[in-house]
């Protein structure tokens, strides 16, 4: 899944969020997901940008690879919600341009 995030870029988030899924802290199978998708205005900007094991970016997408009664949208609130401490209060998103990468 590559997502045409640049290579810096993914670099960045994989080492701001310590290499490690930031939902579940797995190391195994990490990927980068949007937590504001870039088709409602999310960009490729690391404010945007949040690391996920293969597990948790499934679930999000609405595709769990395992049985949980935690929900997708529950997983978009927590990605949402790990930026924005992350980034408070600086954190936006859909302010395409500001930050780099966007």
């Amino acid at each position: 899944m590559n997502a045409n995030i640049k290579s810096a870029t993914r670099r960045e988030v994989y080492r701001r969020d310590g290499y490690r899924c930031a939902l579940c802290d797995s190391s195994q199978g990490l990927q980068v997901h949007h937590a504001i998708p870039r088709g409602e205005g999310g960009t490729d900007s690391p404010h945007n940008l949040i690391t996920l094991c293969s597990y948790c970016h499934s679930h999000a997408h609405g595709r769990p690879l395992y049985d949980t009664p935690i929900t997708a949208a529950e997983i978009a609130q927590a990605c949402v919600e790990y930026l924005a401490d992350y980034y408070a209060p600086d954190w936006n998103p859909w302010a395409k341009g500001r930050w780099s990468g966007g």
